[in-house]
């Protein structure tokens, strides 16, 4: 690493840099990058070394600090950006083919009727099916340009010949609201994945169809949610804080510092609210879930955040790729930094979740201590919260490792779980939803362990998996749970997973016992 900085250092010193290094320091990196380009035993490509030592500075800075080359830039903001351009499918491969495993809403294929367990044969009149055709070749072959045409061969069950889509690419959306729907009669579940440009569209529909509905109390599930614009996670937190609530504050060496407070824009600033975050929600994820914490506006539930508290900004370079480079960093309204401890290295820092689980913190809430110093008071009440990196909950949910098992494990990661789910889709799929037209009832009568018990074994019989049945004892549940999600959110709306595995979620359960019960009063926080 460090040759890689020495070396970018000869070719590209900038007038700051000469400012801090000596003459004899800058003569003695010339020297060293002269010797190189001379002397080396293999030939030396000066714009390889230049891309490869900007990598190497920004590793030296901090975590968060990334450099974006120009291949990769467009790719890499189009989750944020909230769509992409191209035919609109979320797909998987099961036995060397593309199966569709539902069309997005809105999107060119739904709209020309392109169906979920459709099996795409051909791509422009070439076979991709038994290929060995990989994601990233489906990726590149349906994607592009908004107004280009891309015509599938499509097989579909009892249909003898393949129908032929001529499809016309367009922006696809990426949607933030993976789920919203009511809980129970009086309370609203939002899960949001990210932080995009479009997510508060997606929120601010989600909410009023809910609150047409009856919603009193609101459940928003960040966990996993690693974050994006700071922009969306004020106007967020905003839209549960009355008016001039200091929401986050960032400050930094050359950025003094700058107060994002709320407005009176507000449109559930009151009723019980629940915060559901977990050591994946990270960044805009804890600035809503501090503010919320902080103003004593609701109850945070789940474990620590994973603890992203630095500022990022875009700087674009001469050649059209940039770098995000840290400016500041965040602080709740009580003052906690957000941002953990990275001073040991960046393998330190991203190995940082094992070490928590080793310690136990993800299943003992007492493993964790703070020194006084990182005690902070709420803004309104004065409980105590807790800096040192990331959020802590009010409520502790430890991770459920009592049904998790290598075997699940293995179910999950390899594919059996989903790909199975396909199949079983393939012929049970019409007879489903006729049996079941609404998801309620899927819901409450569809039994996964009855209907699928023996076709699946027989599945992973003949796929030539080992059976472990002290692993499928443990995980018993979490396999049908997993099992029927995965067929209702192929047959339901995209949120219908969520219905499924919540009603199993420890989390989920907990958040709506408290609001049932006077636990918001015992907290002293404030709803009314």
């Amino acid at each position: 690493m460090r040759i890689r900085i020495i070396a970018v250092v000869a070719l590209l010193l900038p007038q700051w840099l000469q400012a801090q290094v000596d003459p004899l320091a800058e003569n003695k990196l010339r020297s060293f990058f002269k010797y190189v380009e001379l002397a080396y035993v293999d030939s030396v490509d000066a714009n390889d070394l230049v891309e490869s030592a900007i990598y190497g500075i920004l590793e030296d800075l901090d975590p968060h600090s990334s450099y974006i080359p120009l291949e990769d830039l467009q790719r890499m903001n189009e989750p944020l950006q909230g769509n992409f351009e191209g035919v609109g499918i979320q797909f998987n491969i099961l036995d060397d083919t593309i199966v569709v495993v539902s069309p997005i809403s809105g999107g060119p294929s739904e709209k020309l009727g392109i169906q979920s367990g459709d099996k795409i044969i051909t791509i422009n009149g070439e076979k991709v099916a038994g290929v060995g055709y990989t994601n990233q070749d489906v990726m590149d072959n349906l994607r592009g340009e908004k107004g280009s045409k891309v015509t599938v061969g499509i097989k579909r069950k009892r249909t003898k010949n393949l129908i032929e889509f001529k499809i016309t690419r367009d922006k696809i959306p990426i949607y933030s609201v993976d789920a919203a729907y009511m809980a129970t009669p009086k309370i609203g579940y939002v899960k949001l994945n990210r932080f995009a440009r479009t997510s508060m569209d997606e929120i601010h529909e989600a909410m009023d169809s809910l609150n047409k509905v009856g919603m009193k109390s609101m459940i928003l599930d960040l966990r996993g949610n690693s974050g994006g614009y700071l922009d969306i996670a004020i106007d967020l937190a905003d839209e549960f804080l009355s008016k001039n609530k200091l929401i986050v504050y960032t400050e930094g060496r050359s950025y003094p510092r700058e107060n994002y407070n709320s407005t009176s824009a507000g449109s559930f600033e009151k009723g019980k609210l629940v915060m559901l975050i977990d050591e994946g929600s990270a960044s805009a994820s804890e600035i809503v879930s501090g503010a919320i914490q902080d103003w004593d506006r609701g109850l945070v539930i789940g474990r620590r955040s994973f603890g992203k508290g630095l500022v990022q900004k875009p700087f674009s370079l001469p050649d059209g790729s940039a770098i995000r480079l840290t400016i500041s960093r965040y602080y709740t309204p009580s003052g906690r930094s957000i941002q953990k401890p990275y001073e040991e290295g960046l393998e330190a820092y991203y190995n940082d979740l094992n070490e928590r689980f080793k310690h136990g913190e993800f299943t003992h809430p007492d493993s964790i201590r703070f020194p006084d110093s990182l005690k902070y008071k709420t803004r309104v009440n004065g409980r105590t919260v807790y800096g040192g990196g990331g959020i802590m909950p009010d409520i502790f949910i430890p991770l459920d490792t009592a049904r998790s098992s290598d075997f699940y494990g293995k179910l999950i990661r390899e594919g059996y779980l989903s790909n199975f789910s396909l199949v079983y889709l393939d012929q049970h799929r019409d007879a489903l939803k006729a049996a079941y037209k609404e998801i309620s009832g899927f819901l409450k009568n569809f039994s996964a362990k009855e209907s699928l018990e023996e076709p699946f074994k027989a599945y992973l019989d003949a796929e030539g998996m080992k059976w472990d049945e002290e692993g499928y004892q443990k995980s018993e549940q979490l396999i049908y749970t997993t099992l029927k999600a995965l067929v209702a959110r192929s047959i339901y709306e995209r949120g219908a997973f969520y219905q499924v595995t919540n009603a199993n979620d420890e989390g989920f359960l907990k958040a709506i016992e408290v609001i049932e019960s006077d636990a918001f009063d015992s907290f002293n926080i404030s709803f009314k």
